[in-house]
């Protein structure tokens, strides 16, 4: 893509992860902060190969002038998920409108920032749109933080489910807090989000029992 960008002269964007910044020892995660991650563990591959993306968008840009835009993306969930992609917002509301047992793994006390599709798309097509000496990265997320435990017992509450909280042991290297921040992305984008969790998370919820998962 990157060749081919080159070869036209395009605009292209690297859809990145906060997962670069992997189990982070600074809180919030600024884009100056160059995480800390593990390059052997068990989530590995998904965060470095991220990284690795981003290190030949930047040398593309500098070695041959390609306008590159990148953009670190938070966890982002929305109507036309996959019921059972493994993202924990979708295996959540899943299991409370069918009354499963909702799974936690570890003490759910590890925080995550969960931001709604539309903020997501709003925040893309600022910085698609922003002055070409702005290549990011940049975070797009929503900085309201929660802990795994509390996203559980907002969708019992709000799918009025049966469901109990279950808790599982933790996977290797499963980062404790995740909070963007998106300073940056106010500044030169003029961003921020605007849908909270619970309005997202009741949007979501009336989509999945639309296709009646």
């Amino acid at each position: 893509m990157l060749g081919l960008a080159k070869q036209t002269g395009a605009k292209i964007l690297q859809a990145s992860t906060s997962e670069v910044y992997g189990d982070p020892v600074v809180h919030p995660q600024p884009e100056s902060y160059w995480g800390n991650v593990n390059p052997i563990g068990e989530r590995s591959c998904y965060d470095e190969g991220k990284r690795c993306a981003e290190t030949l968008f930047m040398d593309y840009h500098r070695k041959h002038g390609i306008r590159i835009k990148i953009v670190r993306i938070f966890n982002t969930y929305g109507p036309n998920m996959l019921a059972h992609d493994g993202r924990v917002v979708s295996n959540f509301v899943v299991q409370a409108l069918n009354n499963k047992d909702i799974t936690i793994y570890g003490d759910g006390m590890q925080t995550r920032s969960f931001q709604y599709i539309d903020d997501f798309i709003e925040g893309m097509v600022r910085m698609m749109d922003s002055r070409d000496d702005f290549i990011g990265p940049v975070n797009i997320g929503n900085p309201g933080e929660f802990t795994i435990l509390e996203l559980a017992e907002k969708v019992i509450k709000l799918t009025n489910s049966k469901s109990k909280i279950i808790f599982q042991p933790l996977p290797f290297d499963d980062p404790k807090q995740r909070k963007p921040d998106i300073t940056l992305a106010k500044k030169e984008l003029g961003w921020a989000p605007c849908i909270p969790l619970d309005e997202g998370l009741k949007r979501i919820i009336s989509y999945f029992k639309s296709v009646d998962v």
